[in-house]
């Protein structure tokens, strides 16, 4: 992995949050964890990031809300959604043009980081080599 690669991971639950943030840094590249939708939107105004780990079920903006917005100003952004809900993943599926995976909870340290490797490939594959 690249330590220039940025991940932004959007998580109500504290401890999922820390979880996933450890995982992806056990990647060798750079995380930012927040807490909501709208913690994320903020944080992609300020900085660039290459994946978006998001929860769909949070409270303020959702992660599916979260996801139409963030793809509209930053169309290179590789999204993987995380959701415990079954019918919420449906509605994840709806967006499958914007969504690269998405993975039910509860899942394992192997899958959320298999998935980010995964999409941290396609979104270099895609960029010219130096």
């Amino acid at each position: 992995m690249d330590s220039r690669t940025k991940v932004l991971v959007a998580e109500d639950n504290p401890a999922v949050r820390e979880f996933v943030e450890r995982a992806i840094q056990s990647l060798g590249v750079s995380v930012t964890a927040v807490a909501d939708g709208q913690q994320a939107l903020d944080a992609l105004d300020k900085e660039h990031y290459d994946v978006l780990i998001t929860d769909i079920v949070m409270p303020n903006v959702d992660g599916i809300a979260l996801a139409l917005k963030a793809v509209r100003q930053y169309p290179d952004l590789k999204i993987v959604m995380i959701s415990g809900y079954a019918q919420e993943r449906m509605r994840a599926h709806n967006l499958d043009a914007l969504v690269h995976r998405i993975i039910a909870k509860p899942f394992s340290l192997e899958e959320i980081c298999d998935a980010v490797s995964d999409v941290i490939k396609i979104s270099t594959e895609k960029q010219p080599k130096p």
